[in-house]
């Protein structure tokens, strides 16, 4: 006998496209630690305005464009494969553009303060993370072949670099495929195949850390009404062999946070949101196709939020000046405090405006709004290790 589904029999794989809406080859190593995903499809019918000789809707053709939205919120677990892209890269390289950075690690460099001087050229890159010790930091300037500047420096020095995986901004945007499969097999199993991400969310100092994209997709293919062809499938691809999967998760609360024209460590922070958004626009308006043909973005808007205990001390009320003289500041965020859960999120510019005074507590807050900028494709990056 038919019985209910549980929502929570339900795996998620995500893979980067090499073509934009055919859909993506998947292995158990595809399998990401998505808690919800939320889609919409809605099919783009145009008013009628022949003489019908009555009030009844008579109906639109079955051939029409659609419109597919989703949402997904994905939890930040342990990086168990050092060296390699963490399982959730492709929705990162979706919302930054840029392809996945790999740095080995290995090297000991000489350290004074946030200068590191390697014995053997580095082949990093500005906005690259390298990491030390539970801690991650972004190169913020490269000297020469032997020498990279930090943006913060590492609590202990001496320490072996280890291994990390970096995002860039890019001018063009990468698609990804989504697969939603279900158990039993014969429930109807899912496909978003030509997704680019509009808004990517991260949020400090919560439960858990958790990682949200949103966005837009050509289609949404389906086992209960597959044809042959779409998302150039001959067939609805089966679930790969399910495989070990881990469920360590990082705690929400764990974490660094650099910030000032010169940076330093503040402890006083109370909650924080970054958002970045792609204005993303589908290409689902030419002839001759019912599903978009690719994507595009638009201006990027790098914003944050975040809430700071008020002090008299030196470093918050130069957060204060900064914001009232438009003096454009660095941030960092370090998700995490264990090698191999670690997440960093650098803004290298950040133009504050002026806080809002919170006094309905009895210590009193302050709550920042800023916006990231740059030159070109260098106002945000986001590194795992």
């Amino acid at each position: 006998m038919p019985g209910y589904i549980s929502s929570n029999e339900n795996r998620f794989y995500v893979s980067g496209e090499t073509a934009y809406g055919a859909a993506a080859a998947i292995a158990a190593g595809n399998r990401i630690p998505a808690m919800q995903l939320k889609v919409s499809q809605v099919s783009d019918i145009r008013p009628r305005k022949d003489k019908t000789g009555s009030r009844t809707y008579v109906g639109a053709p079955s051939a029409t464009r659609r419109t597919t939205k989703y949402d997904l919120s994905t939890y930040m677990t342990a990086w168990p494969s050092a060296g390699a892209a963490p399982v959730y890269g492709p929705l990162f390289e979706a919302a930054m553009g840029g392809p996945v950075q790999l740095y080995s690690g290995g090297a000991t460099p000489a350290e004074t303060g946030s200068i590191l001087k390697f014995a053997q050229p580095h082949g990093l890159q500005f906005g690259q993370g390298i990491a030390a010790g539970g801690e991650i930091r972004f190169v913020a300037g490269v000297a020469d072949a032997l020498t990279v500047a930090l943006n913060a420096p590492f609590s202990t020095t001496g320490l072996a670099l280890g291994p990390t995986a970096s995002y860039a901004p890019a001018t063009e945007l990468k698609s990804f495929s989504l697969f939603d499969y279900w158990s039993p097999g014969t429930a109807v199993q899912r496909i978003l195949c030509g997704s680019g991400v509009d808004r990517m969310r991260v949020k400090v100092n919560a439960d858990y850390q958790v990682f949200e994209f949103s966005g837009a997709s050509a289609d949404v293919v389906d086992s209960s009404s597959f044809t042959a062809g779409q998302a150039s499938l001959q067939q609805f691809p089966a679930e790969p062999a399910t495989a070990d999967f881990t469920h360590t998760i990082v705690p929400g609360h764990l974490g660094q946070v650099w910030m000032g024209g010169i940076p330093g460590q503040f402890f006083t922070l109370t909650a924080a949101e970054i958002a970045l958004e792609n204005g993303l626009a589908l290409r689902s308006l030419e002839f001759g196709s019912l599903i978009s043909r690719g994507l595009n973005g638009g201006l990027r808007n790098a914003n944050l939020q975040f809430s700071v205990f008020a002090q008299d001390d030196a470093a918050t009320p130069a957060l204060y000046q900064a914001a009232r003289q438009r003096s454009p500041i660095g941030l960092m965020f370090q998700l995490g405090e264990q090698a191999g859960q670690l997440c960093g999120i650098y803004m290298p510019a950040v133009m504050l405006e002026t806080p809002q005074f919170d006094d309905n507590s009895t210590r009193l807050q302050w709550t920042f709004t800023g916006r990231a900028q740059g030159s070109a494709n260098d106002e945000l990056f986001i590194a795992f290790a």
